[in-house]
């Protein structure tokens, strides 16, 4: 049977299906050769070989690993806490009615669900309000996390105080822009020890920011190797023309199985529409310099 050792002496083995048997003479159908339908002992891996690298995630094919050679327990890194502070004084409760110019606040609980599927555990602040001195004392508290994600507030508007509050705490800035869109005004940066994201306010542009950019860093505060973005290419199912300069990342759908897959850009209003971007389950990845891709045409594809 399948799994079972091989008898002594033998280096191949003839599938049950090749054969047939009247009493004890058992007809052989198919030949075969040495090491067919057979795995030699120690062909997985040899007594003192390393089977998990560190950095490795842990999913079910490394919980069955560990399980096989009678590890019940193996030595993992925490779940990296992550404060999530989102800005602006048009924001309510999601449980508010909103009064005029309001909306309620999506953006904490969309990247409270990425950051559990990231990996980490996230911890809602608060709103913070259009105030310096409110908002300094939120993003105080949230830099006692391992990671700090700012929805808001670091554009060129008015009331964006988000840069000028974490310059005022001495804020080391990695980046201050990306030339993509939607989510061109994402901040990157460190206060201390504790590094931060400024996200666009936006809610597409807060998705699209946080994977491009927060969840490798969250991979490596989780103590996994940050893997490089992966891609997949996929046959236009109509064209699509945009005008160069930034990268574009546009919700789409994907469609199709095995080779035959399919994209096509999800309508939408731009990176305020929720419920298109609800709709879709990838971005097609527009180059800067490209304008226009081609029905049948091959595009980059980013999964959600």
């Amino acid at each position: 049977m399948t799994g079972a050792p091989a008898p002594l002496g033998a280096d191949a083995v003839v599938m049950v299906e090749h054969t047939s048997s009247a009493g004890d003479v058992v007809e052989v159908a198919k030949g075969v050769a040495s090491g067919d339908n057979i795995v030699p002992t120690g062909a997985e891996a040899r007594r003192g070989d390393s089977l998990l690298a560190p950095g490795t995630r842990i999913d079910e094919a490394v919980i069955a690993v560990a399980a096989s050679v009678g590890k019940a327990r193996i030595q993992a890194y925490v779940r990296p806490k992550v404060a999530i502070l989102s800005t602006g004084d048009e924001l309510v409760g999601i449980g508010d009615i909103p009064g005029p110019n309001q909306i309620r606040n999506s953006n904490s609980h969309s990247l409270a669900a990425q950051v559990r599927k990231a990996g980490g555990e996230p911890a809602i602040l608060p709103i913070a309000p259009d105030e310096k001195t409110r908002l300094r004392s939120l993003i105080e508290e949230g830099l006692q996390s391992d990671l700090l994600l700012l929805s808001g507030g670091v554009s060129v508007g008015r009331y964006d105080f988000v840069e000028q509050v974490l310059e005022d705490l001495g804020a080391e800035f990695f980046f201050t822009g990306a030339l993509i869109q939607p989510g061109r005004p994402v901040v990157f940066g460190r206060v201390r020890e504790t590094y931060f994201f400024g996200l666009p306010g936006n809610p597409v542009s807060t998705m699209v920011t946080f994977e491009l950019f927060a969840s490798p860093i969250l991979e490596a505060l989780s103590g996994a190797t940050p893997r490089p973005l992966r891609f997949l290419h996929a046959k236009m199912k109509t064209a699509i023309t945009r005008k160069p300069g930034l990268k574009r990342f546009l919700p789409a759908t994907l469609s199709g199985e095995f080779e035959n897959a399919e994209v096509e850009l999800t309508p939408w209003q731009g990176s305020g529409d929720l419920a298109s971007t609800a709709r879709a389950n990838c971005y097609i990845v527009v180059a800067a310099d490209r304008e226009h891709f081609a029905a049948g045409e091959w595009a980059p594809v980013l999964l959600r």
